[in-house]
């Protein structure tokens, strides 16, 4: 029945309230009662809470989800089922966002086709030291980003060289080189 009286309410300029309450088949004394009645306690509780997690899913930067604000409310003291959170905030139109972490770039930037490829991707070798290939990687430490940059034999499938640096800079590249040359 709200429905319908929400939509008559909706139109109300656009057409006589008598003859949408026909259309509708509901009474026009029902629909004024609707529209003159007082919230009820569930309406003011529930915007209330409406409130509480929009400032929680502001507070967490639009990250949390209807979990997170739910375990929110919970710390703040508010006594609500998830469930109702997560309509809530359906209403709303509250959706999370979360940001991917961060991962260092290893790779060019744009179009790599006109790099050539030395090896026609082939990583197999007759002899030792004939082919070598490397490549660079990163590692989480807890002082930060940790770049490895290594070097190995087509052949044997060694390790000949590799070189660990706080940066991705040309000299980490030489280094790994340079431990190649002198164990080939």
């Amino acid at each position: 029945m709200s429905a319908k009286y929400a939509f008559i309410a909706g139109e109300e300029g656009n057409y006589p309230i008598s003859s949408m309450c026909q259309w509708a088949r509901v009474s026009r004394s029902g629909y004024y009662d609707w529209r003159d009645r007082e919230p009820s306690d569930r309406a003011l509780r529930r915007e209330a809470l409406a409130a509480e997690v929009q400032f929680a899913f502001t507070h967490s930067d639009g990250t949390y989800g209807y979990r997170r604000v739910h375990a929110q409310l919970a710390r703040w003291g508010t006594v609500v089922d998830p469930e109702t959170v997560r309509s809530i905030m359906v209403e709303l139109g509250l959706v999370a966002c979360q940001p991917r972490p961060f991962r260092p770039v290893t790779t060019i930037a744009g179009d790599a086709g006109d790099l050539p490829d030395r090896v026609a991707r082939d990583f197999t070798a007759t002899a030792p030291g004939l082919k070598l290939v490397g490549d660079i990687t990163y590692i989480r430490t807890w002082e930060g980003w940790l770049y490895l940059a290594t070097v190995l034999d087509c052949f044997s499938k060694k390790v000949l060289g590799y070189a660990m640096a706080d940066h991705m800079r040309t000299e980490l590249v030489a280094d790994a080189l340079r431990m190649a040359a002198r164990n080939t």
